[in-house]
């Protein structure tokens, strides 16, 4: 993740601006790639054999001339011409400058006094204790020390302030360091200094104290902290952007510019790098200590789990430079643990708020009585937009920091999610109940509908969940969708229902003409519903088109006709079958896809036709698998029109059900939103039957099946529907034939042409 992907509250780090004036790596000129090796004068003791013919100088009063008298010469060799010379063969120089010019050169900063103070620390290791008082060594030693100090100061004041000097000092104070930890390295390897009471003073560990100075830099640099800036971050999010930014920086200008001139032994990149790491480390331990804002724990997880490790130590600029480098992780994993468990707890809660908050100002829009927008010619609501939004960005947050962390906190966020799709959904419902008189009722329920889409689209598509966390995602929707559907569609059901009753009329011609007066309203009343989307239209047609077959089952299960021939039975069942197609071709035309119901109506009718037992089982076993919540009770209504039909075949059809019993369950509704109750006497007439039947019918002794039951107002055997299965079953252990119970009576219209029915008192309709 790059440094651009960091949210609002954490801005990128901004490129190295070299014209500030503060102090930055970044300000230094580009150097060549090679430093070169410090040559000094006196490094090796001369070769006595070629001096044997030259006049031998006193050593005391050579030393003695050495740190009084020596100037150095015009054309003697500087620092960078020295580089060339062998460094197993320096020549002495003619001339040492005093202590005191080697001092005036420090304090002016000219390290090429390092040179001639290194051969005078030479000579004086040297030096014979005949030719010098003990006191007088001591006194010149601690006159070298003193120049030393100067020195050292000197250097690694350049180095730890880089940028502040200029490219060639710069060199050389790396290449007097280089040379002072070889000095150590060989002092080490030799053992004490010759001249007896001479204190030691090497090792001097000036490349430990620069490493100390480099750590010193680095808690300044990094503990600065920078002005509160406009876009309002918090404290802790512009120390981390400083922090971050400035060990960048920094490190940066380290590989580009002061690695070129260091030996490798020095390891300059690394001591930079475990420097800064160690001060971020610090001052983020501190941090922690502290009470942190859900804000601050954010971003403090975002930069130890992810900037920091990805933006900038593997920068493509630093990552090479640190490689082998063990800098570890910004902090310990057990504290890094507790704070994404923090974090977690932090953004559900977040997200939570902000959900609810939104749905309480579209609750507000729906009892203002807003309008609700249109796009594209459809309802139209920002609700589901801004939910999806809100649970999107807290997974974004979460996998901003670590792609672990965004996986942990997916389920709960979508548990957030079902828990806020059930309140949606009761304040819907609370909506509808309350609302009704509002103007734009009608369109805030089809824009509440059409936000289904949406979440659905998102559930099934974009979060991969879980199937019973997906189950309960849907759920709310798919109630709220059905109760929408139910609102819309309340006004057209009512002007239907009267049309459907008039399915109760005795001859078949009324039905033809009342399913085109259905058809023909709710063809004119679908403009209704053109701004739901398109495939709400469709599911809405959908449920016309169940509507329409299950009242028209209904009301064929109602009609309580008994047709005793099979000719009459086939004409009804040609006539089922016409409108089962007309019902088809309507739906199908307007957008349902409701492809489950197109046997419904045309089996049933199969079921009237069929004459051979036979054959009806199978047609009824076949029905059973299309729709398993057929009963038997939806059985009987159908079987009852078939007068011609003895009890005994009734029972046998009716036992096919028992083995699809409890089979399956349906996967969409039909006969289980159809009631029918149990076909039996009234109670008037089945009194009267009572007495005529033998009193041995309750003793089990009856014989006979069939029942002829006294004539009716007009001498005709009038039976009606009793919706008390339970009873039907203890009273009439099998079905009356009908045939028998209805007698060819004129007067009665049961054996006519067009049938017979009997309306909804029970009385008999000729």
């Amino acid at each position: 993740m790059g440094l651009g992907r960091i949210p609002a509250s954490a801005q990128p780090l901004a490129p190295c601006d070299c014209s500030r004036p503060q102090f930055s790596l970044c300000a230094m000129d580009q150097q060549p790639s090679s430093a070169p090796t410090l040559r000094v004068p006196g490094e090796v003791a001369p070769d006595r054999s070629k001096e044997a013919g030259k006049k031998k100088k006193n050593w005391k009063d050579r030393v003695t001339n050495f740190f009084t008298k020596g100037r150095k010469k015009k054309g003697q060799p500087s620092l960078a011409e020295a580089e060339g010379e062998p460094e197993s063969s320096p020549q002495p120089p003619a001339q040492v400058p005093t202590v005191e010019e080697l001092k005036a050169d420090l304090e002016r900063g000219r390290l090429e006094a390092a040179g001639p103070l290194l051969a005078l620390e030479l000579e004086l290791q040297e030096a014979s204790p005949g030719l010098a008082s003990a006191e007088e060594l001591v006194r010149r030693q601690s006159e070298v020390e003193a120049l030393y100090a100067l020195l050292r100061d000197q250097v690694l004041g350049l180095l730890r302030r880089p940028l502040e000097a200029a490219p060639e000092r710069l060199r050389q104070a790396l290449a007097v360091l280089a040379e002072q930890e070889r000095r150590d390295r060989a002092a080490a390897a030799a053992g004490p200094p010759g001249c007896p009471g001479l204190a030691a003073t090497r090792p001097r560990g000036w490349l430990q104290l620069w490493r100390d100075g480099v750590a010193q830099a680095a808690a300044e640099r990094l503990s600065r902290r920078p002005a509160a800036d406009a876009e309002g971050r918090t404290e802790a999010e512009r120390a981390f952007l400083h922090m971050g930014r400035t060990m960048k920086e920094d490190l940066e200008a380290v590989v580009e510019r002061l690695k070129p001139l260091s030996p490798a032994d020095f390891r300059v990149v690394a001591a930079y790098a475990e420097s800064y790491h160690a001060e971020f480390a610090a001052q983020l331990a501190a941090l922690t200590q502290s009470e942190l804002c859900p804000r601050d724990t954010y971003m403090l997880l975002l930069w130890v789990q992810n900037l920091y490790p990805n933006d900038i130590l593997n920068s493509p600029k630093l990552s090479p430079e640190l490689q082998g480098v063990r800098l570890g992780t910004l902090l310990p994993p057990t504290q890094i643990r507790l704070l994404e468990a923090t974090f977690l707890s932090n953004e559900v809660a977040i997200v939570r708020k902000w959900m609810a908050r939104a749905l309480e100002l579209e609750s507000e829009r729906w009892t203002k009585d807003e309008a609700p927008q249109r796009l594209d010619g459809r309802c139209h609501s920002e609700l589901a937009i801004d939910i999806i939004q809100i649970i999107s960005q807290g997974q974004d947050k979460a996998e901003s920091i670590t792609l672990d962390l965004g996986t942990q906190i997916k389920p709960f966020l979508l548990e957030e999610l079902a828990r806020f799709l059930r309140s949606y959904q009761r304040a819907f419902d609370d909506f509808l109940e309350r609302c009704r008189q509002l103007r734009n009722y009608r369109a805030n329920v089809i824009a509440n509908i059409n936000n289904c889409l949406p979440f659905r689209t998102s559930v099934e598509q974009q979060w991969q969940t879980r199937p019973d966390l997906r189950s309960s995602l849907l759920r709310p929707l798919n109630a709220l969708q059905s109760r929408g559907f139910d609102t819309l569609l309340q006004s057209l059901f009512g002007d239907l229902k009267p049309l459907f009753k008039r399915f109760m009329q005795p001859r078949w011609d009324a039905p033809q003409q009342t399913l085109e007066e259905i058809l023909s309203i709710v063809d004119k009343r679908m403009p209704e519903f053109s701004e739901l989307q398109d495939c709400f239209q469709e599911e809405l047609l959908e449920a016309v088109h169940l509507h329409l077959v299950k009242e028209y089952i209904t009301r064929l299960c109602k009609r309580r006709l008994v047709l005793k021939t099979a000719e009459q039975q086939q004409q009804l069942a040609g006539l089922v079958q016409a409108n089962a197609q007309h019902i088809q071709q309507f739906c199908a035309q307007n957008g349902s896809r409701a492809t489950w119901l197109h046997h419904a109506l045309p089996m049933l009718a199969e079921i009237i036709r069929l004459q051979d037992p036979s054959a009806i089982k199978i047609e009824v076993a076949m029905y059973a698998i299309l729709y398993p919540d057929f009963s038997k009770d939806h059985l009987s209504a159908i079987l009852a029109i078939k007068g011609n039909l003895s009890s005994s075949d009734t029972k046998s059809i009716r036992s096919v059900l028992d083995s699809n019993t409890g089979a399956h369950e349906p996967s969409k509704a039909l006969f289980s939103l159809i009631k029918v109750g149990y076909l039996f006497p009234c109670p008037n007439l089945l009194r009267s039957a009572w007495r005529a039947w033998d009193t041995t019918l309750f003793r089990g002794c009856q014989t006979s099946t069939s029942v002829t039951a006294p004539g009716g107002p007009s001498g005709c055997c009038a039976f009606c529907c009793c919706c008390c299965p339970g009873l039907a079953k203890e009273w009439a252990p099998e079905p009356l034939e009908l045939e028998q119970l209805c007698p060819d009576d004129p007067s009665c219209g049961a054996g006519a042409v067009e049938g017979s029915s009997v309306d909804e008192s029970g009385a008999c309709m000729p």
